[in-house]
């Protein structure tokens, strides 16, 4: 392993982690979209290194948010790092294995001081054993913004419901405002000079997306334009079709009021980015700002009317595709890696930044789970993952490759849970077809490309020990 680009005096540098909560790739301008204002997040973008490629690994639950947090911070696989044993168990765990060592658990043991701000949607144990302080801490999935049930650090590690209080500061502000009191209180002499790991967890975009004035009438509805792959409905049982994000639009969609809901979306983004901003200044006014890795990503994206759905229960680009930007110390300054990537390999890859050794996990290192990008970020290696695959419950499963050009196969499971989702493909060209409108499956010329992505997820989930991997990816 490389060694880092220290910080100031040849530390390790602090980290503040960021991550949002529905905050798809393509909703930043600094990406391509023109359409929404994220000026702090493109400053990042320009002063770092963004993974252009980067994917979720999915979820078993509708509420992805849990199981994707819980790859981000563990670097493995949904089916190594979480509670579960069939999908029915699955479902309703957001318990991470006690054995598997998390990012911040990492940190900490290295002699980072961890603190946390905002959500933690996985277990109270492994939050316990990853930090040693927080503040306005929400161990749920949502909440009204305005009324957001916290807790206070809690030593003992329990997290009583009796602990709760009500904030009715906005959330993303409410987070933000003690993500900023951590920076300005930290005192490195008094620490140690230990660096510390600063991780804030946003709720927002996700809904209610009711951002506060002037953000909530920045955006004129009239002026938004629709999607090209905008349908009045999916046209296909996809098996998550009556999902609580699916009833957050009316049936059919209706043009006008998706137009509402993407203003509302990018209202959200926008206020983020803001509250970002001061977590920046905070940092430069400290006098920290260049010995700080800072890292933004996402637990997923949202399509938000796109192919005909509101939510982030399939495995369509809007909803896979996630951004993932780092600034600071060995950081190359506006690069753009272009190369595929799973958010399983975001913890792996901020250990090596910070100069730190990755941790024994549970099936021999990181075997079949992360791999470190600090190689692709600092310019030593040229390419990334060949392919990289997602699932979603026992109804859906993905892969994308880019070994002859940029093919990408969806898998349609019937569920015999419950009773839902059809039995089929879906094969699109990325690069003629972005928007993911074509099905090319049926095309002969295109049998090669399909054998070819089946035999790579069927190794995916092979390796991963995905519970439906008994099951033909290519139907008879």
């Amino acid at each position: 392993m490389e060694q880092p680009a220290a910080a100031a005096g040849g530390k390790r540098p602090h980290v503040v982690f960021i991550i949002a909560d529905d905050h798809r790739y393509d909703a930043i301008r600094a990406f391509g979209n023109h359409q929404v204002s994220t000026p702090v997040l493109d400053a990042l973008a320009a002063e770092g290194t963004s993974l252009c490629g980067t994917h979720i690994f999915g979820g078993l639950t509708g509420a992805v948010c849990a199981p994707s947090r819980a790859c981000v911070n563990t670097g493995q696989s949904i089916f190594k790092s979480m509670i579960g044993s069939d999908i029915q168990v699955w479902e309703r765990s957001v318990v991470i294995r006690p054995e598997v060592r998390l990012m911040p658990e990492t940190l900490r043991e290295a002699g980072y001081r961890t603190h946390a701000v905002g959500k933690w949607h996985n277990d109270k144990a492994s939050f316990a054993r990853s930090f040693e302080g927080g503040d306005k801490l929400f161990f749920y999935g949502m909440s009204d913004h305005k009324k957001v049930p916290v807790q206070d650090y809690d030593p003992t590690g329990v997290y009583d419901k009796e602990r709760e209080y009500i904030e009715e500061t906005f959330s993303t502000e409410l987070f933000t405002d003690a993500a900023v009191s951590f920076i300005e209180g930290y005192d490195g002499e008094n620490n140690e000079d230990r660096p510390f790991y600063l991780y804030i967890a946003y709720t927002a975009p996700h809904d209610p997306r009711t951002a506060p004035e002037l953000y909530a009438s920045m955006y004129d509805p009239a002026a938004i334009p629709l999607p090209p792959n905008f349908q009045t409905a999916h046209p296909f049982d996809n098996g998550e079709l009556e999902v609580r994000d699916e009833r957050l639009a009316q049936h059919p969609r209706d043009e006008a009021e998706i137009r509402r809901h993407i203003a509302d979306y990018y209202a959200m983004i926008t206020h983020m980015d803001a509250q970002i901003g001061r977590v920046v200044e905070t940092l430069k006014a400290k006098g920290i700002y260049e010995d700080t890795l800072i890292v933004y990503t996402a637990d997923h994206g949202l399509a938000v009317g796109q192919h005909g759905l509101m939510g982030k229960q399939n495995l369509y680009e809007h909803s896979t595709h996630i951004p993932l930007i780092m600034k600071g110390p060995g950081v190359p300054e506006g690069k753009q890696v272009t190369e595929l990537s799973s958010n399983i390999d975001i913890f792996p890859t901020v250990a090596e930044l910070c100069g730190l050794e990755l941790p024994f996990q549970t099936g021999g290192g990181f075997s079949g789970g992360g791999v470190s990008l600090a190689p692709l970020v600092r310019g030593t290696a040229a390419n990334g993952r060949p392919a990289v695959c997602t699932a979603y419950r026992d109804v859906q499963r993905m892969v994308l490759s880019r070994q002859d050009g940029n093919w990408k196969l969806i898998r349609y499971y019937r569920s015999p849970v419950t009773n839902t989702g059809t039995d089929k493909l879906q094969l699109f060209n990325l690069d003629e077809d972005p928007w993911e409108t074509e099905d090319v499956s049926g095309v002969a010329a295109n049998e090669p490309h399909l054998k070819r992505l089946a035999a790579e997820l069927q190794r995916w989930m092979d390796e991963n020990g995905d519970f439906m991997r008994d099951v033909l990816v290519l139907p008879a």
